[in-house]
């Protein structure tokens, strides 16, 4: 860690005299392990350990939600136990040792009041609420950074008694990105929600890890400007950028990568780096900023994020319609796309879906695949795209389209459309409301939400495909997706003191992961990816 810490504060500093395309290449070529040669290797086994092997030294994972392990051995005594044969739950332990006294003593220093030994925080901060992941071990310290500074001497510090950190944002993520496999100390970046600055004419602003999109988008409202991305209410900027989320307007303004324009960082060893500056473009080196983003707090805890902001639409229409097959409806997706029609939203619920909607909001919305888009624009121009969907449309079975311009109904119509986001203030666009009315059909189940991927071209067949698979089981199962960039979910509902139903259900996540791999897509196209940092020999 010590060494791409050195790396990364070396290739962002200003102050060489040496090009920064010549300092990377002269510390590159210190780092261990085979260089890329340009032919890949044959197997994808063979590609992930060639890669995995030249980087690992470099970027050792501790702990998946992203603990920054300061001991070069401690990925090679991680214990994975797997509860069955291909099973998503996975137990994790690595090696543990008590914290030592001085150490304790120097984080009081910093943080006075703001840090805890208490169990049932540790306890709450190392089991993440909504993931099927568990470690055996939990936190043995929470601390609650209030500045930057803190930061950086909270990392010095575990790094001088090799204590690994584990940085937690809004802990709304579901792939167990905040377990702590090692123990050691959870820095909950909670209180560091200042918005900085806000520049209205560059259209960008400068906020601390810890502000929430849903505060700062209130925050941005009366300058005509908000920030894109809507994950699951709760979420934070910093671990947004660590999980390199997106959401429902992804179709439009791309994902969290794409509306980022600079971070600090403060790296293992304590260096603090700054990946960029305001600009809203740069061709100068090593692009850092999208290194970190997605990195889930394995290089780095990000301190300060840069975000590019968009203008309040001054229209907006939202259309919805039933067709009779899933396969035609993602079908009629993707003809939206390929038509070149600005849609901000393309929304896909399946029939299970519908009636789930149904049965916990009292509505009696026709129970088949349902069609849901947005566009923005000017009144004339919603009314010509909206009349342009509805042909394309007809065209794959689909009927009952309505579309809506009145502020209240659009909300009411949006109301059932997400998996991952719920209901929060009279503005928002509402999206987990259907994870709720999912569960309402099954009380005391648990959900299991897959996240697969796939080319636009793909979505149709992969959709089918799991949705036969779906069909066929036991399990009470429901597929919603964000259509319009390939992007689904499907909801497995079972009881956990099942054991036979638990293993139905990762069954199927199982078939689902591998119909998209097959397809060249991938397991995640959004939650952030718990297994690869810990599944490296």
């Amino acid at each position: 860690m010590g060494l791409l810490s050195t790396w990364l504060s070396r290739l962002a500093s200003p102050h060489s005299s040496k090009s920064f395309f010549h300092r990377a290449r002269e510390l590159s070529h210190r780092f261990r392990g085979p260089r890329f040669s340009g032919a890949l290797p044959s197997s994808g086994k063979e590609r992930l350990l060639s890669w995995s092997r030249s980087i690992v030294p470099f970027a050792i994972v501790a702990s998946a939600g992203g603990a920054l392990a300061l001991e070069l051995s401690s990925t090679s005594s991680l214990d994975h136990r797997i509860e069955g044969k291909e099973q998503t739950g996975l137990l994790v332990q690595g090696p543990h040792k008590e914290l030592p006294e001085e150490f304790i003593k120097e984080l009081k220093a910093i943080l006075q009041d703001n840090m805890t030994l208490e169990y049932d925080e540790r306890h709450f901060h190392g089991n993440p609420q909504n993931s099927f992941h568990r470690a055996v071990n939990i936190p043995d310290v929470i601390v609650y950074p209030r500045w930057h500074d803190d930061v950086q001497k909270i990392v010095i510090s575990c790094n001088k008694y090799k204590v690994p950190i584990t940085p937690y944002g809004g802990a709304t993520s579901v792939e167990g990105q905040t377990l702590a496999p090692q123990g050691g100390l959870c820095i909950d970046m909670s209180l560091m929600k200042k918005i900085k600055s806000l520049h209205v004419e560059d259209m960008d602003v400068v906020v601390e890890p810890g502000v929430g999109w849903i505060e700062l988008n209130e925050y941005l409202k009366p300058y005509g400007l908000f920030f894109p991305l809507d994950p699951g209410p709760g979420a934070t900027i910093g671990g947004m950028c660590a999980t390199r989320c997106s959401g429902s307007l992804a179709v439009r303004y791309g994902t969290m990568r794409d509306n980022v324009i600079n971070l600090q960082v403060v790296l293992g060893n304590g260096d603090v780096i700054k990946t960029g500056s305001r600009a809203r473009k740069s061709a100068a080196g090593y692009d850092l900023t999208r290194l970190i983003i997605g990195s889930e707090g394995t290089l780095g805890v990000i301190t300060e994020v840069t975000l590019r902001l968009q203008k309040l639409p001054q229209h907006s229409m939202v259309a919805m319609c039933n067709i009779q097959t899933i396969k035609d409806a993602a079908n009629a997706a993707i003809a939206t796309m390929h038509s070149g029609i600005q849609v901000s939203r393309v929304e896909l619920l399946d029939e299970v879906q519908v009636k789930a909607i149904n049965m916990a909001n009292g509505k009696n919305l026709p129970e088949l695949p349902t069609l849901m888009f947005e566009f923005i624009g000017t009144e004339a121009y919603l009314r010509e795209q909206a009349l342009l969907v509805q042909k394309i449309v007809s065209e794959h079975n689909g009927s009952d389209f309505v579309f809506v311009e009145d502020a209240d109904a659009k909300k009411e119509l949006w109301r059932v459309v997400s998996v991952l986001q719920t209901i929060f203030k009279k503005n928002s666009w509402i999206r987990k409301e259907a994870l709720w009315a999912c569960l309402a059909m099954a009380p005391n189940f648990e959900a299991l939400t897959t996240d697969v991927c796939v080319p636009l071209s793909r979505l149709a067949e992969c959709i089918s495909k799991s949705k036969q698979e779906l069909n066929a089981s036991p399990l009470l199962c429901m597929v919603i997706a964000h259509a319009g960039d390939g992007n689904f979910h499907a909801c497995i509902l079972f009881d956990p003191d099942q054991e036979e139903q638990q293993q139905e259900a990762e069954r199927l996540n199982h078939f689902i992961v591998h119909t998209a791999l097959s397809m060249e897509g991938t397991c995640s196209g959004e939650h952030g990816c718990w297994y690869w940092q810990n599944e490296v020999p």
